[in-house]
């Protein structure tokens, strides 16, 4: 599995979602590659499917994004249970790994 973490330098919440992200791959065993990758324009944000801050790609595909979600380099927001939150939980990490 691959793992893209995309993410807006101005934005804070990249470094709790790959942690998450770590934490949901120790739980699931699953082995995948976890790459982090700047995003610096609108253009490339668009390019790479990036719909905020943080994007978390499974092989190349956001599991959190709405379909008519636009690209945009913006801080993003993840709905869970308890409310909103600057990435997602470990246990939506986990569904979304497959887990």
């Amino acid at each position: 599995m691959d793992i893209d973490l995309l993410y807006v330098a101005d934005c804070p919440n990249h470094a709790i979602a790959r942690a998450r992200v770590q934490i949901a791959l120790d739980r699931t065993q699953l082995a995948a590659v976890v790459r982090g990758r700047e995003v610096q324009s609108s253009e490339e944000a668009a390019r790479l499917g990036m719909r905020g801050s943080p994007t978390i790609l499974v092989d190349g595909h956001d599991p959190f994004a709405g379909g008519a979600d636009p690209a945009a380099l913006s801080c993003r927001l993840y709905r869970s249970d308890p409310g909103f939150s600057g990435a997602p939980t470990v246990e939506q990490l986990v569904e979304a790994f497959g887990g």
